[in-house]
Order: C-alpha cells, then sequence, then structure tokens
C-alpha cells in the first residue's frame, strides 16, 4: 500500500525554524507530504532563519504583506490554501504545523470532509485545536528527544488516571465479548480519544513501556503480537469471587456480604480502580456470575447455569 498523501502548511508566524527538521521527520510517521508550503511576510527580518532552511527542504514560501495591523493576513492565506487543496482532490490528509487557535475551525472542517488531520505546535498551543485534529504533537518534544530517565508528566499531557481509565474500559470492553487486546488496538483507542496523547509527553519512547509502567496493566507477548493483560491482582479478585460464590451453593450468595468478602481479604480493594462504578457492574461483568433479585431488595449472586 502506497503512504498516504499530506499537504504540509507550515504557519511561520507561531513556529520557530529551529523545528523544521523535526517537523518533516515526524511528517514521514504519517506519509508523504506531496504539498510543502510555509506562509508569512519574508520581508521581515524576523523571518530571515526560515529563508535559509527552504529551499534546501524544497518547502514553497508563500509571501503575505502585514497590510493591516492587527490583522492576520498569514492565516488567511493558509486557510484559502487549505479549501483549494481540499477540493483538488489530491490529498488524503492535512499536516497543519502552528501553536494558533484560530485553525480550529480549520481543522475541524477538514475532518468533516474525510481527510485526516494532523497537528503539530508547541506546548502552549490551545486545547481547542488540539481537540479538532485527528492527532496532534507537541512539536518541542520531538527536539528534546527521547529521555527514559524523565519521567515527569509534561504540563499539559492528559493524566495518566484518564489514560489507565481509558485502557481499563478497551480491555473490559473486549473480555466481555471473549476478545483479546492488543496494544496496537490500545494505541488507536488512546488516540481516538486523546487526540495530543504521545508516550512522549510522558517521558517515553514507546507504548509498551508506558502501558507496562501503569499500575494495572502488564503485556502478554507471543512471536506476533503483543496483547495487554490486567495485571494478576485484578484476575485474583475475579477468581476469588467465583470460587466464593460457588462455596455457597445453589443458594447463592447476597451481593453485600460477596462485597464485604472481597472487601475483608483484599484491604486495598477499590471497584473503582477495576473502572466500574459500583461493585455490582463489577459482579455482572464476570461472566461466570449472575444476579438476580430474590425479593425485599435482596440480590442473590450465583453461578451461571
Amino acid at each position: 500500500m502506497s503512504d498516504k498523501r499530506f499537504a504540509l502548511l507550515i504557519d511561520s508566524d507561531n513556529i520557530s525554524a529551529k523545528y523544521i527538521d523535526s517537523i518533516l521527520d515526524e511528517m514521514t510517521r504519517h506519509g508523504v507530504a506531496t504539498y510543502r508550503r510555509i506562509y508569512g511576510d519574508f520581508t521581515d527580518y524576523h523571518m530571515n532563519k526560515w529563508k535559509s532552511e527552504l529551499a534546501e527542504r524544497s518547502i514553497t514560501p508563500i509571501q503575505q504583506f502585514r497590510n493591516t495591523t492587527g490583522k492576520n493576513a498569514t492565516d488567511s492565506a493558509l486557510i484559502i490554501d487549505a479549501m483549494d487543496i481540499l477540493y483538488a482532490g489530491n490529498v488524503e490528509g492535512f499536516c497543519i504545523v502552528s501553536s494558533d487557535g484560530d485553525f480550529t475551525r480549520l481543522a475541524s472542517r477538514l475532518r468533516e470532509s474525510g481527510m485526516e488531520v494532523i497537528g503539530m505546535g508547541e506546548s502552549k498551543t490551545p486545547k481547542s485545536f488540539r481537540g479538532a485534529c485527528s492527532v496532534f504533537t507537541n512539536i518541542e518534544l520531538l527536539l528534546e528527544g527521547d529521555k527514559e530517565e524523565n519521567k515527569k508528566e509534561k504540563k499539559n499531557a492528559v493524566s495518566k488516571k484518564k489514560i489507565s481509565d481509558a485502557v481499563l474500559e478497551v480491555i473490559t470492553t473486549n473480555e466481555n465479548n471473549g476478545k483479546d487486546t492488543g496494544l496496537g488496538e490500545i494505541g488507536s483507542a488512546l488516540v481516538k480519544k486523546y487526540s495530543d496523547f504521545d508516550v512522549r509527553n510522558y517521558g517515553y519512547s514507546s507504548l509498551s513501556r508506558f502501558i507496562e509502567d501503569l499500575d494495572n496493566f502488564e503485556l502478554k507477548r507471543n512471536h506476533t503480537s503483543i496483547q495487554v493483560i490486567l495485571k494478576n491482582d485484578a484476575k485474583e479478585v475475579e477468581q476469588f469471587m467465583v470460587d466464593t460464590v460457588k462455596k455457597a451453593g445453589v443458594t447463592g450468595i447476597d451481593i453485600g456480604q460477596l462485597a464485604q468478602k472481597v472487601y475483608d481479604h483484599f484491604p486495598n480493594f477499590k471497584v473503582k480502580k477495576l473502572g466500574y462504578a459500583t461493585f455490582q457492574k463489577l459482579v455482572h461483568s464476570i461472566r461466570a456470575l449472575q444476579v438476580e433479585n430474590v425479593g425485599n431488595n435482596q440480590k442473590n449472586v450465583y453461578l451461571k447455569r
């Protein structure tokens, strides 16, 4: 399969020339940039660094004079070109490089037309633009490189708690449907839910290392794939519940009593840590168990027949 074709459009007013090599390298992860354009007033002396970088990288400068104070002609030119390229039908996606939230509507409009939209910008980029992109990359991370020893979470990164909850949701849904969960599926799900998710925001160079360092998960490797599974403590809780219900026999066990036994046996147990709002929902998620009403607002747990 051939690489996806992208239009790479750079807002020079909001991006430093020092990032250009990192931008082009990152772009190769997504496809080939058939359009390479940069927008700005290249008569301004501040643009000298950009001018020295463009020719050897085959990036076309689009000159926009600052005709009116306070008006951003660069933004307008980039937006007009993006729509012209869209209607020409020569690309499958766009890469918009800017830290300016004014491109939020453009990114949304391009996605509405079925385009993949890669956003790149500095950490100051507004969340509105980040969220409007299919994928957003903090280009400051690209310069820093992969520093495994630095596990400090970046200021605007999605919290690890939210990431952990999202991973747990995918695994739980798959387990309820009798499916395994691959590492690639986890990566795709996280980017779909949080467009600016990037393991480099947390000081990691790979998704596998990042997932392994989260509290509730471990990786199961074989020759052809990597699966993400719950750590043994979660499995132990599930097995303990099944064994307890089995011991109760045909009469079953009151769901409140089952919960108490679990909390007594696992002092650090928290149902929400496993991704469930209530203990009853956790019970419902275990395929070997079923909950039935037995009157007087009492609910008993039985082994499924």
